[in-house]
């Protein structure tokens, strides 16, 4: 069975978004070549990107300009791979190489996970993620914690559902002072 992971920029203070869904804040901090090569290596399994409507309005069209500063490699898997776009508002999918899921959120991760292949990945997105953490649908989470502090934003778990147990799986530091966590959900 496919693993379903999510990767998120996350702030100091536990956000991943303005209070608006701004990520400027996102920028402040350019990576360095070590956490490059550890976000390589954690797409490598990877054979379908889940994306919500909102994130993929961005993620797709920015990819698919070839953005400078990334490796060819990185930016041929980004647009390759199949995508998966969650939404309630998209009948049928204006990119290339994306499906748009509109129905039951729970069956379209769950029939993604029992399709042979590598990995899924959620990209980001703190509605969807949410959304997938309160369904008890990832199976880990690669957070990516930004030395930054925001005041206030979107939060990745959702208000209200008690206590999120996670077992810490790695913790690494990076040279840009960026701190990557992998958790994996005790269920």
């Amino acid at each position: 069975m496919r693993k379903v992971k999510l990767q998120l920029q996350i702030t100091a203070d536990g956000f991943v978004g303005g209070p608006d869904g701004e990520m400027d804040w996102a920028g402040a901090t350019p990576w360095t070549g070590d956490l490059n090569a550890h976000v390589e290596k954690l797409w490598e399994r990877v054979d379908c990107i889940v994306l919500g409507r909102v994130l993929a309005e961005g993620f797709i069209p920015a990819w698919e300009s070839r953005p400078e500063g990334e490796t060819e490699e990185g930016i041929d898997k980004m647009i390759d791979t199949p995508k998966v776009v969650v939404s309630r508002s998209l009948t049928e999918s204006p990119w290339k190489n994306a499906v748009v899921a509109g129905g039951d959120l729970t069956e379209t991760i769950n029939e993604l996970k029992a399709a042979p292949g590598g990995d899924v990945m959620v990209a980001g997105g703190a509605t969807l993620g949410r959304e997938l953490i309160s369904r008890g649908l990832i199976d880990e989470l690669h957070l990516f914690v930004n030395p930054i502090a925001i005041g206030a934003g979107l939060s990745l778990f959702p208000a209200g559902a008690g206590h999120q147990r996670l077992r810490l799986v790695a913790a690494r530091p990076f040279d840009c002072g960026v701190v990557g966590l992998h958790y994996e959900p005790l269920r």
